[in-house]
């Protein structure tokens, strides 16, 4: 074998390197930065991290809970690096960003298996490519416009695309403490957010003004779509006065201990490194322009002179109509020899991305040593999220990983326990798969 030629050096890009690398399998990972950057990366490292610093909750018993669990089973290095680079976030997994990068950077460059080739792949053609044995376009949501216009052109359509909003990040200097107070919901007595309260009538102020606000344009010739897992806060808003109250301003377990009361509607803010010197405004991507933006946060009052150090944005985010376009095993089915991992194929999400590279890391691992992976089973975590690439679908949209997506459970339970028994399912079903994998492995 000469090598596999890896597209993106994202999550998805380093977790399928590393697989592959540990197989003893030679991969070029091709990484665009710093000769090219998206609209969204600011960074040279590896794995950057542009929309939230969170991988979200800990609880073993959700889905995304669970995917962990089977990530770090499968020797996830995503799960390994993240452990090293965490910061305190309540029941959710958080880390520092640049400490994850520069970490994630360090292990793909200093392995002897992996070269790290900062070019950027304009084409499926790229003479880049000419000499690999298998190809794994891994480039993510913000795929260059050469190389979305060559698989465009490889599927015979312009493909799906839709919007994400990237939140804003505050200086914690610059926020007003007299407005604001530590806890994280239902645990007063941590410190992982810092939480600003609105009164009801601070509240509907902001709202109105957020409605008010300028927006940035679309171009003419795209098509304005919205992931709803990640809807910008006047999109939001503008489905009702009460939809951000519900949502990401809810003040449900959040009570202020300065006045002892729930208040009306609460913004989080959640500590973006270890010094927890910047937060990000959790749940508040948006597409406001600049300007908009900081005139109407000023409204919240713990964010009266606050200072940015990053503003929202929105970018375009790029995905394939799996179940049409791809094999079962990824593989552009118009272009044998060609997979594609990752955000690109229509999961959702940091995690689930670098489960969806795991898993073509190890399918191309066995394919090299002449054998059949197989699918994990649709009752694991990542099977269900693999299943959902599988499944036709009139209108098909990205998803994140969800028990909605496994075979539905045999038995009746109250909600908190049907989570507990989908998750102890898919833990016994994840065990089995995986137990078979390694023993097929083996030499």
């Amino acid at each position: 074998m000469s090598h596999i030629a890896i597209i993106g050096g994202g999550l998805a890009g380093c977790e399928c390197a590393w697989r592959l690398a540990q197989a003893g399998i030679p991969v070029r990972l091709f990484e665009m930065k710093p000769i090219r950057r998206s609209p969204a990366h600011q960074e040279d490292g590896l794995a950057e991290l542009v929309c939230s610093n969170s991988l979200r909750s800990e609880d073993e018993a959700s889905a995304i809970g669970e995917l962990k669990v089977e990530m770090r089973m499968a020797g996830s290095l995503v799960m390994e690096v993240a452990e090293a680079t965490r910061v305190p976030a309540g029941k959710a997994l958080a880390v520092d960003r640049r400490l994850f990068s520069d970490y994630m950077t360090r292990k793909i460059e200093s392995n002897p298996l992996i070269e790290v080739v900062r070019a950027e792949v304009e084409s499926l053609d790229s003479p880049l490519l000419a000499d690999a044995d298998r190809v794994v376009v891994a480039a993510g949501p913000l795929v260059s416009d050469s190389l979305a216009s060559s698989l465009a052109q490889a599927l015979g359509d312009k493909g799906l695309y839709f919007y994400d909003a990237i939140a804003p990040i505050v200086t914690a200097e610059s926020v007003d403490m007299e407005h604001a107070f530590w806890g994280s919901r239902y645990r007063p007595e941590d410190d992982d957010y810092l939480n600003c309260p609105l009164t009801e009538e601070e509240y509907k102020a902001f709202v109105r003004e957020l409605l008010a606000a300028e927006t940035v344009p679309c171009r003419e010739f795209e098509e304005h779509m919205h992931f709803e897992g990640c809807l910008p806060i006047e999109e939001m808003a503008a489905r009702g006065e009460m939809t951000l109250a519900f949502g990401p301003m809810k003040p449900v377990g959040l009570d202020d201990p300065r006045t002892g009361r729930r208040p009306y509607a609460v913004l989080q803010l959640r500590a973006e490194n270890r010094e927890r010197t910047t937060f990000n405004l959790v749940g508040f991507q948006t597409k406001l322009k600049y300007p908009e933006q900081k005139r109407v946060f000023a409204l919240i009052p713990g964010l009266r002179n606050a200072e940015y150090v990053r503003l929202g944005s929105i970018h375009r985010n790029t995905f394939v109509n799996a179940p049409v376009v791809l094999t079962d095993e990824l593989e552009l089915k118009a272009r044998p020899g060609v997979h594609l991992a990752g955000q690109i194929t229509g999961v959702e999400g940091y995690l689930e991305s670098a489960a969806c590279g795991l898993w073509v890391g190890m399918l191309l691992a066995a394919k090299a040593r002449g054998q059949s992976l197989g699918f994990p089973p649709r009752e694991t975590a990542l099977g269900a999220l693999l299943s959902h690439l599988r499944t036709p679908s009139k209108n098909f949209q990205p998803s994140n990983v969800q028990f909605g997506l496994a075979p539905a459970l045999d038995k009746r339970a109250g909600r908190k326990k049907r989570k507990e028994l989908y998750a102890e399912r898919a833990r016994e079903a994840w065990s089995a798969w995986l137990g078979q994998v390694t023993e097929q492995g083996k030499p």
